[in-house]
């Protein structure tokens, strides 16, 4: 018995000196075969992120090393984790409610379906670009044009499952069958927005870059957000089960935008949230909360409030939203392919001129 208790005792002991390495394990010095992270004067001023001193990731690297650099320590791995880690959760959530609601022949269900597929999407082309956008300059802009589309698409999916299941009939009457056309083409103009943000990095003063990001998807959000506002504001807390999660979303996205346009605690801390404090950390852990509560609203607005949508949208309108999903993304991903045209365009004028 005494030989069994120091057996355990023996591999309990090795079990946490393996966890007291783990954060070495995570630090580049850890692999010998794995370039070390640089300071931001030390990569071209296309890559620096404002604020962010140290961390980044040498360019031109095989592929391999940027994908086990999401297990090493730099200035994107909690970028990276907090979207992925997202991303799974929302994979299971997926699959908890294909356990309850028929998403592909309930064709009132597939609103949701939709919003479940954006989600998945933008979160999954968020981990792709902050991976694998530090390879090039060219990378970066493919990638990040494409997590550009995700959250366009991701835009239409919101404004899909709040103009079907949360708008009150009144709000039917004054809007009509407009909604949904505006939606698409605001999420055209945000992805377009942003990409071309991106695209004028190099001749745009910062905040002016920010302005072209956020104005057009601050307008998106607006309107496709109007028919949960209109809810809420009728005051119907006490026998809305979905009041709560709809608040709660609209709370995280707020949090969202301040962090999103705002570098807030590196501003103030230079250098200090290398790894660890970035606004667009906060950013993404806020936007996960908030698609949560989002697709959580949602489902409980698609079982309890059939008797108000139903008789409004009949099933065909629920096929032309999921058409219109795809021409949104189609468009979005040919607005993106336009965009990166530009950019290699320029990006081969700049290595000629040189």
């Amino acid at each position: 018995m005494t030989t069994i208790v120091m057996e355990r005792i023996g591999r309990l002991f090795i079990s946490l000196q393996q966890i007291k390495q783990f954060p070495r394990l995570l630090s580049s010095e850890a692999s010998p075969s794995m370039p070390g992270t640089l300071r931001d004067t030390e990569v071209p001023h296309f890559f620096r992120e404002r604020y962010v001193r140290a961390g980044y990731r040498p360019l031109h690297q095989c592929w391999r090393y940027y994908f086990l650099s999401a297990f090493r320590r730099h200035n994107e791995t909690v970028n990276i984790w907090t979207h992925l880690l997202a991303f799974l959760t929302l994979l299971a959530k997926m699959s908890h409610v294909a356990q309850t609601v028929d998403l592909a022949r309930d064709r009132h269900a597939w609103p949701l379906l939709i919003l479940l597929l954006s989600a998945l999407n933008y979160t999954a082309w968020s981990v792709a670009a902050h991976l694998l956008g530090g390879k090039s300059e060219l990378c970066h802009y493919a990638f990040f044009f494409l997590d550009y589309v995700g959250v366009a698409q991701y835009q239409y999916g919101s404004a899909a499952v709040h103009y079907y299941y949360a708008a009150e009939e009144s709000f039917h009457r004054r809007v009509g069958a407009m909604f949904m056309p505006v939606a698409a083409l605001l999420s055209w103009l945000s992805c377009l927005g942003c990409c071309y943000g991106k695209y004028r990095n190099h001749t745009l003063p910062p905040w002016v870059r920010k302005v072209g990001q956020v104005a057009p998807s601050t307008i998106a959000y607006v309107w496709d957000i109007s028919p949960v506002a209109h809810r809420l504001l009728l005051g119907k807390a006490d026998t809305d089960p979905a009041f709560a999660y709809h608040l709660s979303h609209i709370a995280f996205f707020l949090g969202c935008a301040i962090f999103f346009a705002f570098p807030v605690l590196e501003r103030w801390w230079p250098g200090g949230c290398d790894f660890l404090g970035q606004g667009h950390q906060l950013f993404h852990i806020l936007l996960s909360c908030c698609t949560m509560c989002q697709i959580h609203a949602s489902q409980l607005d698609y079982s309890r409030r059939r008797q108000v949508y139903a008789p409004q949208h009949g099933v065909d309108r629920a096929a032309l939203f999921l058409c219109l999903y795809g021409l949104t993304l189609l468009v979005c991903l040919l607005i993106a392919a336009f965009m990166l045209r530009k950019a290699k365009r320029l990006l081969d004028r700049q290595a000629k001129s040189k």
